[in-house]
């Protein structure tokens, strides 16, 4: 009995080693040097360990989604969430290489990468514009939402049996749900971090939940009434949370279970023109940014939601229209209409890359990473193609034509295989994959 409360005690102990490591890494990595010192002096830990960057906001932001996986078992399908595991909803796969570093390399001329070709396929049209959409987390689901203001959702499975050139079994629909509940068009989507439940940010001032796992569900289940136009919504990675990009300059965030709305009382002076045309959480939660109408981007605390640095002249004078972090949360690609792509480092606001040789002044363009970080994607308005670079290098490395009527209006990759959907102004969406 004495043994196994010495091993219970020696298993306490390491436990809490390694949890006050993480936390002195933590306050050193973001700059708090004083509470760092405090924080090691107490607990006899060395103030010099080593941890990675972010580690401990990855364990909590893994911990909480474990706990409400915990909490939400057995729960009827009448609450807010089912986790939806009929469709296995939720289990992401290993990503196919860890993200690039950045810093790692600074002459990195004439060390290009090619981009694998892919086939494209026409999979489905709207009746309007089709305006944005979004993968699942785990990649095995695709939504687009469009002007007319329905929103359509694609399994990928289905999309690549329709794909495969003697399907034996007839005619493949890899559309499997279409929801209607929108009385403006649609601006943005995201998908619930564990649950089958995708939300929809509109013009007509609303986020809806729509429920996916329900094969006759058209409507939403609920409804969040904002008091302006939602143009960008990003869950937090737990998923208790949500943000709200809108015609407002502050993000509105909301706590899913209350719909309880809050503003960040810390806030720089922002102009007239401060309309956010996108907000993205980073990986844990921990920071989220905003890509604005007055060409600024801005990156705000996860926590506190005061905002730790402003780019203001990011793009100029012309609008910001997308704004991503990278896997390690080091660096933020932004994209305007300046007909620029840019890459900032995080810690210091700095410029480090520029992608050019795509122009884009009209629509809300997106530049996004592949799965692997490697390549970066865009549009070039004018000669309606899709531009891709090189992340490291900044050199363009292909040029494909998109094959819709008109620029596309938006691009978004997959974040775990090399696969990409682009929506167009022709109304139509298209899948891209790499031919193997």
């Amino acid at each position: 009995m004495e043994g196994n409360n010495l091993e219970k005690t020696l298993q306490e102990g390491n436990l809490f080693r390694q949890l006050n490591c993480l936390i002195v890494a933590h306050l050193r990595h973001h700059n708090l040097t004083q509470a760092a010192r405090a924080v090691a002096s107490a607990t006899m830990t060395p103030l010099d360990v080593e941890a990675p960057p972010n580690k401990l906001l990855e364990l909590v932001a893994k911990g909480i989604a474990v706990e409400k996986d915990e909490t939400l078992r057995g729960v009827l399908s009448s609450t807010l969430f089912d986790l939806g595991t009929a469709l296995g909803y939720g289990l992401n796969p290993d990503p196919r290489v860890s993200s690039v570093d950045f810093s790692a390399l600074q002459d990195t001329k004439g060390s290009s990468k090619s981009f694998p070709k892919h086939e494209t396929r026409h999979l489905s049209e709207h009746k309007n514009i089709a305006r944005c959409a979004r993968f699942s987390p785990d990649g095995k689901f695709v939504a687009t939402g469009s002007a007319d203001t329905s929103i359509k959702l694609f399994e990928i499975s289905k999309i690549k049996q329709m794909m495969l050139p003697d399907s034996k079994e007839g005619p493949v629909r890899p559309v499997i749900r279409t929801f209607y509940d929108h009385v403006q068009p649609i601006n943005d989507l995201d998908f619930h971090p564990q649950s089958t439940v995708l939300i929809s940010g509109a013009k007509d001032n609303t986020i809806k939940f729509f429920d996916f796992s329900k094969a006759t569900a058209k409507r939403a289940f609920r409804v969040i009434q904002d008091t302006h136009n939602v143009r960008s919504v990003s869950f937090h990675p737990s998923g208790y949370f949500l943000l709200a990009g809108t015609d407002h300059s502050i993000a509105h965030l909301y706590d899913v279970n209350t719909f309880q709305c809050y503003l960040s009382a810390n806030t720089p002076e922002i102009g007239v023109n401060g309309a956010i045309n996108q907000v993205r959480y980073s990986s844990t939660g921990g920071m989220y940014v905003t890509a604005s109408k007055d060409g600024a981007i801005r990156l705000w605390d996860g926590v506190s939601a005061s905002c730790v640095r402003a780019i203001a002249d990011a793009h100029g004078t012309a609008e910001a229209t997308s704004a991503c972090f990278t896997k390690d949360q080091r660096f933020v690609l932004s994209c305007g209409k300046d007909s620029a792509v840019k890459l900032w480092e995080i810690g210091t606001g700095r410029l480090v890359k520029q992608y050019l040789g795509a122009t884009h002044t009209q629509f809300r363009c997106q530049a996004v990473f592949n799965d692997t970080e490697e390549f970066v994607l865009s549009i070039d308005e004018p000669s309606n193609e899709i531009v891709i670079w090189d992340a490291l290098t900044a050199d363009k490395v292909a040029k494909w034509p998109s094959n819709h009527i008109g620029a596309p209006r938006w691009i978004e990759h997959s974040p775990t295989e090399a696969a990409f959907i682009s929506c167009g102004t022709d109304r139509s969406v298209r899948f891209w994959k790499e031919n193997l």
